[in-house]
Order: C-alpha cells, then structure tokens, then sequence
C-alpha cells in the first residue's frame, strides 16, 4: 500500500515495484494536491518547486503535455488544463506502459464529505485474477456518496 501525504512519492518506487513482477500495489493517487498545486489554469503560474514534485512523483516530464494538451483557439494554440478523469486515465496508462504493470483497472474515486474527488485508489498487478477481484471490489463501491 502506497499512501503518500500527496505528492511525496518518488516514481522509481513505482517502477520498481511494476518491474519486479512479483508485487502488487495499492496507491492512493493524490488528485488534491496536484489540482491545489500544479493542475492550474494558467501552467505558466504554477510554482516550479511544485512542477518539480510532479515531475517527481510522474516520473518525467511528460505530465506536462498529457495534463495540458493543446487546444487550437481563434488566438492561436494555448495550453488547456484536463479534468480529473483524464489525468487519472493517463496516469493508468502510465503503469502499465511504463512501470510495467500488466492489469490496472479503472480506479476509484475516493470523495470527501462534499463528495469532491480528494484521491483515486489505484490497483495494479501482473495477476489477472487479482485485478478481476478488485474490479469486483471496486465496482460494488465506486457510486458511493454520491
């Protein structure tokens, strides 16, 4: 179980832990903290002590481009923020791409009392039986609070 107090987890853990093959991990995705300090309307702004604690926890660079694709306006391109779901799908992607994970389902959304989304729980194996159980798990929980 990874829970890090946001941003405060290094991407090599992860990497490890995906290229070894033998361990499955739990991480509690902080979707909070990246929108409070990184995940701005204007990327420009944000604090570069806080881009580098992205940078860190993603692993690269690459959060850059897939949190604020290009969006083509009458004034010419801009940088446009993407939503929650979207930056917890690529995140998905990127442990199984990247870190190595074979099985990561979708994950679940963990809201406050306000029913704002605070982190993802994320679930990733090299088991298919052990992502098809927590698929289970997941769905029987995933609409709860809303």
């Amino acid at each position: 179980m990874l829970d890090p107090y946001g941003l405060h987890l290094d991407w090599q853990v992860i990497h490890e832990a995906g290229q070894s093959s033998s361990i499955e991990i739990f991480l509690n995705f902080p979707i909070a903290d990246i929108n409070r300090n990184v995940l701005w309307r204007n990327p420009d702004k944000v604090d570069p002590r806080q881009a580098r604690r992205m940078t860190r926890f993603w692993g690269d660079e690459s959060w850059r481009e897939s949190l604020y694709p290009p969006e083509n306006t009458l004034f010419g391109e801009i940088q446009k923020k993407t939503n929650n779901e979207t930056v917890a799908r690529v995140f998905g992607e990127r442990l199984r791409a990247t870190a190595g994970f074979k099985y990561v389902p979708e994950p679940m959304p963990m809201r406050n009392s306000k029913k704002a989304v605070v982190y993802y729980l994320f679930f990733a194996s090299h088991k298919p039986v052990a992502a098809h159980i927590v698929t289970s798990i997941f769905g029987k929980y995933r609409d709860r609070g809303l």
